[in-house]
């Protein structure tokens, strides 16, 4: 079972996700998508949160309001970190995430630390949580199916840009063809280039008997 919240303090609204417990958030981490970016309390056992960016949008461009809403999320779904303050949530893209046989259920390490990102969270904002929470839905989606179709769609994009970065090409080339032809037109019909079948006295070259 996988939760959605809708964080409607920006427009349009963005969808917030997470898993319902560790074996749930085991899927979420190995079907995760490159544009997935994910959520938890640093150094403290919490749910695994996601923000799904939209095509062409990096970690930079997700707006303050909302990586408040995810850390406030991610708080109130840690049983230690709701009752803490002055904690930090660690985000950081999905493809970032590593994950090894050894590891635990629900729990991941990352391939280069320099990409994690900190935001602090002084304590729980009970008004941004229940917002969230009046948005809550339950729904049992495929993930692996969600993936696939998703690579696919991608797979479909590049050989249409292939085959659309193809046909420039083979433009670029009539045209550069049509351009060295037609200078070397010009440069044959040029006075100087031009060839009379005239003597210099003015009678025809061709004697005729």
């Amino acid at each position: 079972m996988v939760f959605y919240f809708t964080s409607n303090i920006v427009s349009p609204s963005v969808t917030l996700f997470m898993g319902l417990d560790k074996y749930e958030n085991e899927d979420l981490i190995k079907w995760g998508w490159p544009e997935d970016v994910w959520f938890h309390v640093d150094k403290v056992s919490s749910a695994h949160v996601y923000l799904r960016l939209k095509e062409g949008q990096t970690i930079d461009d997700i707006p303050s309001a909302v990586l408040e809403d995810a850390a406030q999320l991610v708080k109130a779904n840690s049983i230690t970190g709701n009752k803490m303050n002055d904690i930090d949530v660690v985000y950081t893209m999905w493809s970032n995430l590593k994950k090894t046989d050894a590891m635990e259920p629900g729990q991941v390490a990352y391939h280069k630390d320099k990409e994690v990102r900190k935001i602090r969270v002084a304590k729980r904002v009970n008004e941004i949580v229940n917002r969230l929470n009046k948005t809550k839905k339950e729904e049992h989606p495929d993930l692996r199916a969600e993936r696939e179709a998703r690579d696919a769609r991608e797979r479909e994009d590049k050989k249409r840009l292939q085959r659309e970065l193809k046909e420039k090409q083979k433009e670029e080339e009539r045209r550069k063809q049509e351009e060295a032809e037609l200078r070397s037109y010009s440069t044959l019909m040029k006075p100087e280039n031009m060839k009379s079948n005239k003597s210099n006295d003015g009678n025809d070259s061709d004697d005729f008997m």
